[in-house]
């Protein structure tokens, strides 16, 4: 995803009516206006302590862009750079739509501040033919990939973090079922605002009742991410980290929950599903932020709290 200067942003459309081409044509002009310069009234300007740039990762079948955040260099001297730092695998929220652009805020005051190695995974988006088990492949092997070339991106594999919001905590969740499951031993996870269940439960909380149509109209967009993550005769457990068989031996966890949201409760519900496993797990609650309200600082208040949580959270984690 280039960054552009300007770009208009498109009206919502109507989640419960949209065909894919409909979906296609309203992601690709979202997706031009959040790497915009004009987004980032809202979105957040990036701390000038981190460098940003693409690379594509050559994966199985495909190659995928990721957005790499590190300190800035302070000096003339490139070589001084670190070769140690933590590394941070970031997966970007929105499911069927969004960009790791669209973080660029909290990524590179992570980079800068912790200082880190943060990796943010342009996974594929959701749609008719990309069930949500492709994106959370890219979450996954985005991260195997990084550990395993560790010396080469200059990062400590032995100082390993996934972080994430709504979808991307989902991606991130699952990220660290599998870690664990292949003997990967992560640091730290960050789930924010976590969509966890995409089963027949999904829509059955009551934070789903209370907040469905109000700030936002949260219900008809979390039907259509639940059908396209989800196909005819899949298993929606697989992908839904709150139905996880054993949640026990991951990695330290915090899950940050905004409480005027409607997967609210959802989050609320891993944090104890990871306690009663006997996961370290802080739940941390903003109340009366939205959701997603961490990528919107221009708008939401409580975005800076949250993230200086989150950076403290991790620099004691991933601290030597």
């Amino acid at each position: 995803m280039n960054e552009t200067t300007t770009a208009i942003r498109p009206p919502e459309p109507d989640f419960s009516v949209i065909t894919a081409e409909e979906l296609r044509t309203y992601r690709d002009a979202e997706n031009r206006f959040r790497a915009s310069t004009a987004a980032r009234t809202i979105l957040g300007k990036p701390d000038t302590g981190a460098a940003i740039d693409w690379q594509e990762i050559a994966l199985p079948g495909r190659d995928l862009p990721v957005r790499v955040y590190r300190p800035a260099p302070t000096g003339d001297d490139e070589a001084a750079a670190r070769t140690d730092l933590p590394l941070v695998v970031h997966v970007h929220g929105g499911g069927f739509v969004g960009t790791a652009v669209q973080c660029d805020w909290t990524n590179s005051h992570l980079a800068a501040r912790l200082p880190a190695l943060v990796v943010s995974v342009e996974h594929r988006l959701l749609a008719p033919d990309s069930p949500l088990a492709n994106a959370a492949d890219d979450g996954w092997d985005v991260l195997q990939h990084v550990v395993r070339h560790a010396a080469q991106w200059g990062a400590d594999p032995a100082r390993s973090a996934v972080f994430g919001e709504s979808c991307g905590a989902l991606i991130s969740a699952l990220t660290a079922v599998r870690a664990r499951e292949a003997g990967l031993e992560l640091t730290a996870q960050v789930l924010v605002n976590p969509v966890v269940d995409v089963t027949g439960t999904m829509f059955d909380y009551p934070s789903m009742a209370e907040y469905a149509y109000s700030p936002t109209r949260a219900l008809p967009l979390l039907r259509l991410f639940q059908r396209l993550a989800v196909p005819p005769g899949a298993d929606a457990r697989a992908v839904s980290p709150l139905y996880a068989d054993d949640l026990c031996g991951l990695a330290p966890a915090l899950v940050v929950v905004p409480t005027q949201d409607a997967v609210a409760d959802q989050g609320r519900r891993y944090a104890e599903r990871l306690s009663e496993a006997g996961t370290p797990v802080r739940l941390s609650e903003y109340p009366g932020a939205k959701h997603a309200f961490l990528t919107l600082p221009g708008v939401e208040p409580q975005a800076e709290a949250a993230q200086a949580e989150i950076l403290a959270f991790l620099r004691a984690a991933l601290a030597k």
